[in-house]
């Protein structure tokens, strides 16, 4: 039986989902012996590889022209901003906790998407902002014993995140997808060669493999989302992607012994809310949605 692009494209986010899972269990697992800048390298240098199979083979030389090189240096320096306050988070903060968080990053890209593009947004979607922005405060605990200062990194990301989508949503009117993959992926190994490289290590063989499928995990999982949106109505497939949060809690539970707070589940549940809101609203106004992770 033949799918439709609706599910085949539903399929293509569920592997999405996935791969991102499986890296940020993967970076978690590093992050206790290895500096973030060096696990942020082998995001980036074996990221490399999987755009490299879908770059067109014919004028393969000219495929890599663009006349928008500076804003391409943007959306690196914003992406790998994003990418290493999300590692920290990781790191530092519960799995469940850090990606609940992640979840606002569509806020933070709606409102910059009114700074900077001078997009106009209806009462609904502020609603749905300071929907979003009271669980990110429900998440965070702030004045209780749970609160963690890491927990600003993830924010970090959300804001790093809106800045390089908004970036994205200027190129993609020029650039193809491939293209904008490899640039990002490229200056993401380049900026974090800068990022303490003293403090980094020889890994053993087995780390090598973990620091060799961080790279590619992350990178399938952009280009196997950038799939799914092609494929399918944004509104239909973008509910999937919050299994992320599930995979979180089961993962951080049987691997790191992590038990999420009932504030956590509450907070992502006004933060996914928020997001469904925006989502929903874009559709009626047939709007286009940068909402990839980006990681």
């Amino acid at each position: 039986m033949k799918l439709t692009n609706n599910q085949s494209g539903a399929l293509y986010f569920l592997l999405s989902v996935f791969l991102f899972s499986t890296m940020e269990i993967f970076v978690k697992f590093l992050s206790y012996d290895y500096p973030t800048g060096q696990i942020v390298f082998a995001r980036g240098f074996f990221g490399i590889i999987p755009i490299l199979f879908i770059i067109p083979k014919k004028n393969f030389i000219n495929s890599f022209k663009t006349k928008n090189i500076k804003l391409h240096f943007l959306r690196t320096l914003t992406g790998c901003f994003a990418l290493v306050s999300i590692f920290i988070g990781i790191k530092y903060l519960p799995l469940a906790d850090a990606i609940s968080i992640t979840f606002a990053a569509p806020l933070f890209a709606t409102f910059f998407s009114i700074l900077f593009l001078k997009e106009i947004v209806g009462k609904k979607r502020w609603f749905a902002i300071i929907i979003g922005f009271v669980g990110i405060l429900i998440v965070l605990k702030p004045g209780t014993s749970l609160f963690s200062i890491y927990s600003i990194f993830p924010i970090f990301f959300c804001i790093g995140f809106a800045a390089s989508a908004t970036a994205i949503k200027i190129l993609s009117r020029t650039d193809k997808n491939y293209l904008i993959a490899f640039y990002y992926t490229l200056g993401l190994t380049f900026v974090s060669i800068f990022l303490n490289p003293l403090s980094w290590k020889i890994p053993s063989s087995q780390d090598f493999f973990i620091f060799f499928l961080i790279g590619i995990t992350g990178s399938l999982g952009n280009i196997v989302i950038t799939e799914a949106y092609r494929k399918a109505e944004v509104s239909l497939i973008t509910p999937i992607k919050y299994l992320n949060l599930i995979f979180a809690i089961i993962f951080g539970y049987i691997l790191f012994n992590e038990i999420p707070s009932i504030l956590t589940i509450i907070g992502s549940l006004f933060i996914i809310s928020s997001t469904i809101i925006i989502f929903t609203r874009e559709k009626k106004l047939k709007k286009k949605s940068i909402i990839s992770k980006e990681l």
